[in-house]
C-alpha cells in the first residue's frame, strides 16, 4: 500500500524489545516528519478529527481497534502531540502487532482524516520438528509452548533456539545448530494470519573433552585433580563406564568438587581464578583450570560451647579432630552433620537420636593465627522434644495393626531420629509398601513445648504375585502356577465380606505352588504368621509338600510311570528377632521331615529301588538383615546368614554294625559285571544301601553374606560369598544320596526333587559343574554392580553387570577355594508386583563344564521368582 508524504509516525520493531526506547524512537520521528511536511500541519496547534480508518494486515474489528484508542470522530487533539504518542504505547504493549503508524491521509483548515495502519504478529498454524526424536520433540514443544495461535515474535523465536542450544549443550552437543522457518499458512478459509513453524535441530557431534589443563596447583597433581572430577572426564580408552562429554552445569559442579577436594588437604583459601574452554576442533575442545591454591592450614584449638548433656571428651571422640590436624573443612562438616548418611555417627545425630531434635550445632572460626585455625564448635541444645501422636496415611489395604507393629517411634516417648529412620526401613522390608515413597512428616512441632507429631505417609503396592512359569530342564518341558498372598488374613478366611477377592490385610503368606512336566508332578502349601500372638516379632512358618517322579531315560527320552519316586513332607519353624547383638538379627528353628518311596526306581544315586528312606531334620539358623530401605533394590548395609540341618545319630544308638556293612558293600562292589554271581551281589547292596538309609543322617552347614554399597549416584555394587558342607558322623555309614549341591546354571534346573540344592552360577549349563551324583562341598563369590532404571510402584526395572566365580569338591582333600568356575556377562531384572522376579542374563563361561575341555562361552539364562 502506497503512503502519502505527510505520515505522521512509523514507529520501528524495535518497541518490541524495549518498549521505553521505542517510545523515544517516535517522538523524534515525529518532529522529523514535521519537519518533512509541506507546514499544512502547524505545531502546538489542536485538530478535530473528521474520519478515523483502520489498514494493514491484521484480523481485528476496525471498531473494535478504534474504540481501544479511545480517539473518536470530533475530539480535538495536538498533532504531532502526546495522545498520540501514548496510543501507540499502549497496542505496543499487547504484544500482538509488528508494525504500528498513524498517518494524516487529508487536511482541511483544523480538521484532519486520520489512518490507523497495523499489522499483526503472524500466528503458529502448527509446528514441525525435524532431528529429534518423538519424546524430544513433545518436550520441546511443551516447554517452549509452541502451539497453535500463539503469537509468532522475535523473542519466541530466539528463546526457543537458545532453550534446543542450551539442552544439547547440557548432553555434550556444544556445536548444535537450530533454524527456525515459517512460511504463510495459504488457506482462504483461514482469515487469520498464521504461518507454519518449522524447527530444524542439527545437532552435530557430541564434543570431547581432549583434556584438561591445571595451571598453579602444587600442592595437589593435576591426576588428583582430574579424579576429583566426578563429571567432566578426559578422552582415554581405557575408561568406557564414564564418557568425556562436556557439559556447562555440571563442570559448574565438578568446579565445586576440586575446591572440596583442596578444603579437605588443608586449603581453605583455594579458588579457581579462571576457567577456559579452547575448541581444538568441533570433535575436541580443551580445558584449561587456573588454580590459586594458598596456603595449608592446621586445626587449632577446638571449644566446645553450651553443651550441658555431653562432655567435652564425648563430644571429641565423635569430632575425631585433634589440634595440630591437617585442616579438613568437609571433614569438619561431616563430623558436625552428614547430610548424606542419616545413621551416620556425627555430634547432629548424637544429640538428636537422644531427644534434642531442636539443637543445632555450628562450627565457627574464632582466630587464624598464621597457618592455624582456632574453632568453637557452639551448641544450642534445646528442650528435649517428645513424640505426641503416631499417625499413619495411605494404608486402604494394609490394617493398622499390621503397620504399627513395626513402628520403631511411639507417643510420649523421646525424638530420636535413628528410630525414624528405622521405621522406614521396616515398613519398606515388609513388601506391601512403595518403599520409594514412604515418608515421615513432622506435624505440630512445637519448640517452646517440646512436642511434635509424626505422620508415616505410604503408598500401598500390590503384595501379592502370580508365577506362571515355563521352560526346558531335564530333557521335557516344565511348567510352574504359583500363587503367593503376601498380605494375606487368615481369621477372615470364612468372612464372604473380606474376599476382594481374598482376605487381605493382616500381613501374613499364604503360597501355593504346583510344578509339573511329563516325568513328575510336585505340590506344596505354606503358610507365614510374623507375629505370633499379635505382640512380638515371632515368625511362625508351616509348609507341606507332595512330589511323584517317574523314571526318565535322558538317552531315548522315555517315561516309565510303573518306575516312580514319591516324597511326602512338611515342616514347622519359629524364627525370632533378637535384642542382642542388635535387633537386625533374628534367631530361627524348624523342623523337617520327608519321607521317600521308591517303587522299582532303580538310579545311580538309588542301588535299593524299592525301598523308603526318612528324612528328619533340624535346622538352626543366625541370620541378620540391615539392607535399606527397597527389598528388591538394596542401596547399602548387609544381609547373612548361617545355617546348620542336622540328624539325629542314629549309628550310635543302633545296633548295626555299620563297619562291617561296609566293608562287605566294598567287596560286593568288586564284583565285575557278568560274574555268576553279580545279580545276587547287586541285591545285597541294595539290602546293605537301605539299611544304611533308611534313617538319613547327616549334618549340613552354610553360609551366605551379601554386602550392598552405593558407589556414586544411584550405582550399587553387590558382594557375595556363600559356602556349604555336607558331612557324615559315621563314615562308614556316608553321606546320603540326598541333599547334595549342584553347581551351575540359572538355578531353576531343579527337575530331579530329591532333595538337592541347584546352586546357581550364571554361564554354565544347569548342573553342569558337578558330579552326576552331586557333591558334598561348594563355594561361591560375585561381583556385581547395579543401577536402578526405574524404581516405580508398577514396576521396578535395574541393569546390572558381573563377575561371579563357582565350584563343588567331592570331598575336603580336593578343595581348593581358588580353583574356580569362572564367569561374567549382564542382564536386567524386573519386578512386578503381580508376578514377581523376572529377568535375564547372557554370560559367557571362561572354564569348561566337567568333562569338557574349551571354555563353555555364552549362555542365556532367564531368571523367573529368584535373585542371584
Amino acid at each position: 500500500m502506497e503512503r502519502p508524504v505527510n505520515s505522521l509516525i512509523n514507529s520501528p520493531l524495535l518497541y518490541n524489545y524495549k518498549k521505553v526506547y521505542c517510545i523515544l524512537i517516535f517522538t523524534i520521528f515525529s518532529v522529523f516528519t514535521i519537519s518533512a511536511q509541506d507546514l499544512k500541519l502547524q505545531s502546538n496547534k489542536k485538530y478535530t478529527i473528521d474520519t478515523i480508518i483502520v489498514t494493514g494486515a491484521q484480523s481485528f474489528n476496525e471498531k473494535t481497534v478504534i474504540a481501544f484508542t479511545g480517539l473518536k470522530v470530533g475530539d480535538r487533539i495536538y498533532i504531532p502531540g502526546e495522545k498520540l504518542s501514548e496510543i501507540t504505547k499502549k497496542l505496543w504493549e499487547q504484544s500482538l502487532f509488528s508494525d504500528i503508524a498513524f498517518y494524516v491521509t487529508n487536511i482541511k483548515e483544523d480538521h484532519v482524516d486520520l489512518e490507523l495502519y497495523i499489522v499483526e504478529l503472524p500466528k503458529i498454524k502448527d509446528v514441525t520438528i525435524e532431528g529429534v526424536k518423538k519424546k524430544k520433540k513433545k518436550e520441546i514443544i511443551k516447554d517452549n509452548n509452541l502451539k497453535g495461535g500463539v503469537k509468532i515474535t522475535k523473542n519466541l523465536i530466539t528463546t526457543t533456539k537458545n532453550y534446543i542450544k542450551r539442552k544439547y549443550r547440557e548432553e555434550g552437543y556444544l556445536n548444535t545448530q537450530v533454524d527456525i522457518i515459517t512460511t504463510p499458512y495459504q488457506d482462504s478459509l483461514d482469515i487469520e494470519y498464521s504461518k507454519h513453524f518449522k524447527v530444524v535441530i542439527d545437532r552435530k557431534e557430541r564434543v570431547k573433552v581432549k583434556t584438561i589443563e591445571f595451571h598453579g596447583n602444587e600442592a595437589l597433581t593435576d591426576k588428583k585433580l582430574r579424579k576429583a572430577m566426578k563429571n567432566t572426564k578426559k578422552k582415554s580408552f581405557v575408561r568406557f563406564w564414564k564418557r568425556s562429554k562436556f557439559a556447562n552445569n555440571t563442570f559448574e559442579e565438578d568446579k565445586g568438587t576440586i575446591i572440596k577436594k583442596y578444603t579437605s588437604s588443608g586449603y581453605r583459601d583455594a579458588r579457581i581464578i579462571s576457567d577456559t574452554l579452547i575448541h581444538k576442533d568441533e570433535k575436541n575442545i580443551v580445558l584449561n583450570i587456573k588454580i590459586e591454591e594458598g596456603k595449608k592450614y592446621y586445626f587449632g584449638d577446638i571449644r566446645f560451647i553450651g553443651n550441658s548433656i555431653y562432655t567435652n571428651s564425648q563430644l571429641r571422640r565423635v569430632l575425631g579432630i585433634s589440634k595440630g590436624n591437617t585442616y579438613n573443612g568437609v571433614l569438619l562438616q561431616e563430623r558436625i552433620e552428614d547430610v548424606t548418611d542419616p545413621e551416620a555417627n556425627d555430634l547432629t545425630n548424637l544429640y538428636q537420636n537422644n531427644g534434642y531434635l531442636f539443637s543445632r550445632i555450628n562450627p565457627v572460626e574464632v582466630a587464624v593465627r598464621n597457618d592455624t585455625i582456632d574453632f568453637e564448635i557452639r551448641i544450642h541444645e534445646g528442650k528435649i522434644a517428645y513424640f505426641d501422636h503416631i499417625t499413619v496415611v495411605g494404608n486402604d489395604k494394609t490394617n493398622d495393626h499390621v503397620i504399627y507393629r513395626e513402628i520403631r517411634t511411639r507417643p510420649g516417648q523421646k525424638y530420636s531420629k535413628r528410630n525414624v529412620v528405622r521405621t522406614i526401613r521396616e515398613l519398606g522390608q515388609l513388601g506391601y509398601f512403595d518403599p520409594e515413597q514412604i515418608s515421615p512428616n513432622f506435624k505440630n512441632v512445637d519448640p517452646n513445648n517440646g512436642t511434635l507429631d509424626m505422620e508415616y505417609s505410604v503408598v500401598e503396592k500390590g503384595s501379592s504375585q502370580i508365577e506362571l512359569q515355563g521352560g526346558y530342564g531335564g530333557g521335557g518341558f516344565v511348567g510352574t502356577l504359583g500363587l503367593s498372598f503376601n498380605n494375606f488374613s487368615l481369621k477372615n478366611i470364612f468372612n464372604k465380606e473380606a474376599y476382594k477377592p481374598l482376605p487381605m490385610g493382616d500381613g501374613q503368606k499364604l503360597s501355593i505352588r504346583a510344578q509339573g512336566s511329563r516325568f513328575y508332578q510336585t505340590y506344596s502349601l505354606s503358610l507365614t504368621e510374623p507375629w505370633l500372638g499379635g505382640k512380638k516379632p515371632v515368625q511362625l512358618s508351616t509348609s507341606i509338600s507332595h512330589t511323584i517322579q517317574y523314571f526318565y531315560d535322558p538317552r531315548t527320552n522315555d517315561i516309565d510311570k510303573d518306575r516312580r519316586f514319591l516324597i511326602t513332607g512338611g515342616s514347622v519353624g519359629i524364627a525370632k528377632r533378637l535384642k542382642w547383638p542388635d535387633d537386625f538379627f533374628t534367631f530361627s528353628n524348624a523342623i523337617s521331615f520327608q519321607h521317600y518311596n521308591l517303587k522299582n526306581y532303580n538310579t545311580g544315586l538309588f542301588t535299593f529301588g524299592d525301598g523308603e528312606s526318612n528324612n528328619l531334620a533340624y535346622t538352626i539358623g543366625l541370620s541378620r538383615n540391615n539392607t535399606a530401605t527397597n527389598p528388591i533394590f538394596p542401596t547399602s548395609g548387609s544381609e547373612f546368614s548361617i545355617t546348620a540341618k542336622l540328624t539325629l545319630p542314629y549309628s550310635i544308638f543302633s545296633s548295626t554294625d555299620f563297619e562291617a556293612l561296609a566293608n562287605e558293600r566294598e567287596e560286593l562292589d568288586e564284583t565285575p559285571i557278568g560274574h555268576e554271581d553279580y545279580i545276587d551281589d547287586t541285591e545285597r547292596i541294595a539290602e546293605i544301601d537301605q539299611e544304611r538309609f533308611r534313617w538319613l543322617e547327616y549334618y549340613k552347614l552354610k553360609f551366605k553374606g551379601t554386602w550392598y554399597t552405593t558407589v556414586i549416584g544411584k550405582l550399587v555394587f553387590k558382594t557375595n560369598a556363600e559356602f556349604g558342607f555336607l558331612g557324615a558322623y559315621n563314615q562308614n555309614r556316608g553321606i546320603p544320596p540326598f541333599e547334595r549341591f549342584y553347581v551351575g546354571g540359572d538355578g531353576l534346573g531343579s527337575f530331579s526333587l530329591d532333595g538337592r540344592e541347584v546352586i546357581a552360577l550364571r554361564g554354565y549349563p544347569n548342573q553342569s559343574l558337578s558330579d552326576i551324583d552331586g557333591d558334598p562341598i561348594y563355594n561361591k563369590f560375585t561381583l556385581e554392580m547395579r543401577y536402578p532404571i526405574t524404581l516405580k510402584q508398577l514396576a521396578s526395572i535395574y541393569a546390572l553387570t558381573f563377575i561371579e566365580g563357582g565350584a563343588s569338591y567331592s570331598d575336603f582333600k580336593n578343595y581348593n577355594p581358588f580353583q574356580l568356575n569362572r564367569s561374567a556377562g549382564v542382564g536386567l531384572r524386573i519386578f512386578m508386583p503381580a508376578f514377581g522376579l523376572l529377568g535375564i542374563d547372557f554370560a559367557y563361561g571362561f572354564d569348561p563344564v566337567l568333562g569338557g575341555t574349551k571354555s563353555n562361552g555364552w549362555e542365556t539364562h532367564f531368571i523367573i521368582g529368584q535373585q542371584f
